[in-house]
């Protein structure tokens, strides 16, 4: 599961890197420039998830050692 995670982090920072090359400063929420902010914005969630997702492991894993 460790590897999953890592292996999908990377492939939404590379996304999210992809993105940032589209976006057009002047008309930020128009055309292409606005896909690119929204698939940002998907990227950072997913990045977030994911790390919520590791941390419950981690939290679980801990309480499975207690017992």
């Amino acid at each position: 599961m460790k590897i999953a995670t890592l292996i999908l982090n990377i492939l939404a920072v590379i996304l999210i890197i992809f993105n940032a090359t589209k976006l057009d400063f002047n008309a930020l929420l128009t055309g292409e420039s606005f896909s690119a902010v929204l698939s940002i914005i998907a990227g950072l969630c997913a990045i977030i998830l994911l790390q919520t997702l590791r941390l419950s492991k981690k939290i679980e894993a801990l309480q499975k050692k207690r017992k």
